[in-house]
């Protein structure tokens, strides 16, 4: 929140010394999803790779819960923390609208905050399936940290590099997270496409982490 609103305040300032700029409401998104990449491995690390590593997992697994129960329930409790961090950045769009005349546009900032919150459950999905694989903290940390690292920022040049013809590029392409949440979501254009993807990623990391975790019960 201190980057955040030091940023907000950048914004502000610089758009009080240079005529014709006009801060956005989702302007502080951008920054929320970069910090997010750092943010969110660090909270589901130890999910499943502690309770791996104490040997507290064989407890869960013998408790009248279901696999994917146990999974959803690890997520769940790091998307709610998550959701009260984006909650409260509303701030920052409240108050610019009490600055701007005549008040923001709140078509792109919804478009907005809904990609930052589809954005959060894939990377929160990301780093549940991550933890499930490890039983060491620091593993799952920096691996998760390499998955969002790629997912991010490696895939856009790969595209670049490959070129943007052929159906590779395509597929490649449509992994790139920046890629839907910057071109469509933050800029106030919700394209089913960029939804399906975000939840299709959530949901698949959900289900291999109940696959691995019920795999590790019948060994």
């Amino acid at each position: 929140f201190l980057v955040i609103g030091i940023f907000f305040y950048g914004s502000l300032t610089y758009a009080v010394q240079q005529a014709g700029y006009v801060p956005q409401g989702n302007d502080t998104l951008g920054l929320l999803a970069v910090m997010m990449m750092f943010f969110i491995p660090a909270l589901t690390t130890r999910l499943l790779a502690e309770e791996q590593r104490l040997g507290t997992i064989e407890l869960l697994l013998t408790a009248p819960v279901r696999d994917w129960e146990l999974v959803v329930g690890k997520w769940l409790g790091v998307f709610m923390l998550l959701l009260t961090i984006i909650a409260f950045t509303l701030v920052y769009p409240l108050i610019l609208n009490g600055l701007v005349e005549p008040g923001i546009d709140w078509g792109p900032l919804i478009s907005g905050y809904l990609g930052a919150i589809l954005l959060c459950a894939a990377f929160a999905g990301l780093g549940v399936l991550s933890s499930s694989l490890f039983s060491n903290q620091i593993a799952a940390f920096i691996f998760t940290m390499g998955l969002f690292v790629f997912v991010w920022w490696i895939i856009g040049p790969i595209v670049q590099i490959v070129g943007q013809t052929g159906a590779g590029s395509n597929l490649i392409n449509y992994l790139d997270f920046n890629q839907h949440y910057t071109t469509n979501l933050i800029r106030g254009v919700i394209d089913l496409s960029d939804v399906v993807y975000f939840v299709s990623v959530t949901a698949l990391s959900l289900f291999l982490s109940s696959v691995w975790i019920e795999m590790r019960r019948w060994r």
